[in-house]
């Protein structure tokens, strides 16, 4: 699933992949492959669930309050999803699933991002600097 560039072959009985990993601003990053409408499913951000404390420096979304899905597998797509101040998608958890969806129109070849949020952005981003197309 990771062969860069190989995500928008389908394979018969299989749905076209609607993104593509490749080079951005801040390493890679998920690109839209075809323009996607406002409030579209792209992907499911999957992973091991974790507990809370076991969460630190690793590619992580939370579920609840006590547990977290653990995405570093080079499996999970949807971790190359890269902050930005202005994002064009958003995650939203349903139970033990994570799904991200298109909050704005995207426009194929552009990239999807999500707002990281206030306590990762102050510990790990603004530390080095926002790289985001916004403040870039």
């Amino acid at each position: 699933m990771l062969l860069l560039g190989l995500e928008s072959l389908p394979t018969k009985g299989m749905k076209k992949k609607k993104y593509v990993i490749k080079r951005s601003t801040t390493g890679l990053g998920l690109f839209a492959l075809a323009d996607l409408p406002p409030q579209t499913r792209i992907i499911e951000y999957i992973g091991k669930r974790i507990s809370k404390e076991d969460a630190d420096n690793r590619y992580i979304v939370y579920l609840n309050e006590t547990h977290a899905l653990d995405g570093k597998a080079r499996a999970n797509a949807a971790r190359y999803i890269n902050h930005s101040c202005e994002p064009n998608a958003a995650a939203y958890t349903t139970g033990k699933r994570v799904w991200i969806w298109s909050e704005l129109a995207i426009k194929a070849g552009e990239e999807i991002t999500l707002d990281y949020g206030p306590e990762y952005f102050d510990a790990y981003i603004q530390p080095v600097g926002c790289r985001c197309k916004k403040c870039v």
